[in-house]
């Protein structure tokens, strides 16, 4: 199975793929040309065996291998982590499951961390917005886009059953197992179940070291990190129907509950924290699509979703805290899809979504406080083939957002985006592709109420996008023949500028639960992203893959010439970043793999306040990580379904860096995860 990067993929539609799954009934198989393809900008994705491949345990691991973003990560397993993707922030990155945004009215973020590999199938990121207008219509609305897609069950003509099991244990005493059943029920309707469990009591070694601007060193000790266990388990089921040759409707139940310690920053000589977290995220989601006529599109999306936590702090240096928070969300889309004539495609969508929050502070003697958003989105958009040498489509999207405790007017908001691309020489494998884009993103319940922290005068993000990219792909012919010589190499470069007005931050000061919020003014972007995915097929049935992504940015504040800060890099932006992935496999005629691989990733200078000084610089990190595979084919059923068993075995941070992504956050040392699977 051959996986490429983003720009390499042949990319399909959801409709186009169920078709096609429903007309061939085989395994799974990843389509590598780059014909002609509906994406204008064309995703960075990660698929199938590929992220098998990655020393990662979840979604967030693996998104650290995509160019243009920045991963925050508090450490350990249970350490929340959320993305943001070309310092737009990461209330302006969507975060969609199966199709349909995962939300957070409370605070925007989505922990990453909590979304596990195990049963996903792909991973997309999606620079201004999906290139197919057949979409909800707040997907016109953000910055950036991640698509998270699980596994659909695929069975040949005699299977009825698939059964996954895997064991995963490591340092810092971390078990994970889960199942998975794929049951097929009857002729095109078919069930899948996910159960996993993690646990992990988060107590690993860490170097905390702190030197004065002068260069003497303050302290230097080692100290093993605490209350950073977690306890965690997730449970998914979803059914998936097919009908006549064009429609089909999916229903997906998801439940996350966890109980975990927050360690804290290491301040002042503080090594404990007595802060815990309950969290249980619930929701039931459905799709339904179907064609008319041909020509005539109809999609329809409906959740509802429920989502508990409970904080409290136990630690009597820092401010008492019982804190419980129930959110509950209603969502509806309805979008339609017109293809006037084969070159002129039209399509219009409306959106509604019901949040509510109710908020109990026991300790200060608040008690159900509630909160509520009414948010609607209605967009109209077009695309435009013209042969292969021309694709362009524009949308544009109406936001409305009304909350019901705000002295806060908000007018409905129009937003634009245009996207073209250009192939000069359809026989070359070369394109370049552009848009602009307008994204607005209005502030969360906690940016505006939050009991010590809100802001009621926080002033809606508007952010501006300008991308231009140059894509290129080359491939010999011979990669398929399995003794003789093959390549595949894709790469693109891409220039983007984006200026951000009244741009919201949130930092951590002093608890991970709790964050400042303040406006920033005005923000300029400049940056460049690069990235390569590169395929060699060698004598005797080897290949050699290699994956390569570099970002450089700027992301200054313009807001005010007489701030101290102006100019400076906001925080926690890198100027340069980057990452590699290295992977040598083998395998026999029968189908039995056996693989090495080996990751890089590099931060470089930050600094973790707004103005750039000694203080508040952050080093560089940068970390080595391998792993060694096999999977082998232990034997066939009677009905000649065969028996898979894998064993992986991974080292993290191979040379035992000290390093935080977060300050005052240190990250684990040098770390093992082993793995057993078998699938059948």
């Amino acid at each position: 199975m051959i996986a490429l990067c983003a720009n390499s993929v042949f990319a399909i539609d959801d409709a186009e793929l169920d078709s096609l799954y429903r007309q061939f009934q085989m395994e799974e198989v990843e389509v590598t040309a780059r014909a002609l393809t509906k994406d204008i900008i064309v995703p960075q994705a990660l698929k199938g065996i590929e992220l098998e491949r990655l020393n990662a345990l979840s979604v967030a691991d693996a998104l650290r291998y995509f160019s243009g973003i920045q991963l925050k990560d508090y450490g350990g397993v249970g350490g929340i982590k959320t993305i943001n993707v070309r310092s737009m922030g990461s209330q302006h990155t969507a975060v969609y499951y199966n199709g349909i945004q995962l939300g957070n009215a409370q605070n925007g973020q989505v922990d990453l961390g909590r979304f596990s590999l195990d049963n996903m199938d792909e991973i997309q990121l999606y620079n201004g917005q999906k290139s197919d207008i057949f979409q909800s219509a707040r997907e016109f609305g953000a910055a950036g886009n991640v698509y998270l897609t699980t596994r659909k069950p695929y069975f040949k003509e005699d299977e009825r059953v698939h059964v996954r099991a895997k064991m995963r244990f490591g340092s810092f005493a971390l078990a994970n197992p889960s199942v998975g059943v794929d049951i097929k029920l009857i002729d095109n309707l078919s069930m899948t179940l996910d159960v996993e469990y993690v646990y992990s009591d988060g107590k690993y070694p860490f170097r905390y070291k702190r030197v004065f601007p002068s260069g003497e060193t303050a302290y230097d000790t080692t100290a093993i990190r605490q209350n950073g266990d977690i306890n965690a388990v997730r449970t998914e089921l979803g059914l998936h129907h097919y009908y006549r040759t064009t429609g089909f409707w999916r229903l997906h139940a998801y439940n996350y509950y966890s109980e975990r310690g927050i360690p804290g920053a290491i301040v002042n000589n503080v090594w404990r924290n007595g802060e815990r977290l309950w969290d249980r995220n619930t929701f039931v989601q459905g799709q339904w699509q179907d064609e008319w006529f041909g020509r005539w599109s109809t999609r329809l999306l409906a959740k509802y979703a429920n989502d508990f936590t409970h904080y409290k702090n136990y630690d009597e240096r820092l401010l008492p805290a019982d804190n419980k928070y129930l959110q509950q969300e209603v969502y509806l889309s309805l979008a339609n899809k017109v293809q006037v004539f084969n070159w002129w495609d039209l399509s219009v969508a409306y959106d509604y979504q019901y949040n509510t929050l109710r908020k109990d502070e026991l300790v200060s003697g608040v008690t159900d406080e509630r909160f509520a958003r009414h948010s609607h989105w209605l967009s109209a958009a077009t695309a435009f083939n013209i042969k292969e040498y021309l694709r362009l489509q524009a949308s544009v999207l109406m936001t409305q957002i009304i909350n019901q405790k705000s002295e806060i007017k908000n007018s409905p908001k129009v937003t634009p985006g245009l996207f073209l691309s250009f192939r000069p020489y359809p026989a070359i494998d070369l394109s370049i592709n552009a848009f602009y884009k307008q994204s607005y993103r209005y502030p969360t319940f906690n940016d505006l109420y939050y009991t010590d922290l809100g802001n009621a005068n926080l002033r809606p993000e508007l952010a501006r996008q300008h991308s231009v990219e140059l894509a290129y792909k080359i491939t010999n012919d011979k990669s398929s023949v399995a003794n003789d010589f093959g390549y595949e190499i894709a790469a693109a470069v891409s220039y983007y500028y984006n200026r951000v007005t009244d741009k919201i931050i949130a930092y951590p000061k002093g608890q991970q639960f709790r964050w400042t919020m303040l406006n920033l003014g005005t923000v300029k972007i400049n940056g460049v992203d690069a990235h390569a995915d590169m395929s060699f097929y060698l004598p005797l049935r080897f290949v050699l893959r290699t994956r390569l992504n570099y970002t450089y940015q700027t992301a200054i504040d313009v807001t005010n010439p007489s701030d101290s800060y102006y100019g400076h890099q906001i925080p926690y932006i890198p100027w340069h970043s980057g990452s590699g992935v290295l992977g040598l496999e083998w395998q026999s005629k029968r189908g039995d793999r056996y693989g090495f691989n080996y990751s890089f990733v590099y931060v470089g200078e930050r600094y973790s306040q707004q103005e750039n000084i000694v203080y508040n610089y952050v080093q560089p990190w940068y970390t080595h990580d391998i792993s060694l595979y096999g999977e082998w084919q232990l034997r066939a059923d009677q009905n000649k379904q065969p028996i898979w068993l894998k064993a992986n075995v991974e080292i993290n941070n191979l040379l035992g860096q000290d390093f935080e992504v977060i300050q005052n956050y240190p990250m684990p040392k040098q770390n093992v995860r082993c793995t057993v699977a078998i699938r059948y």
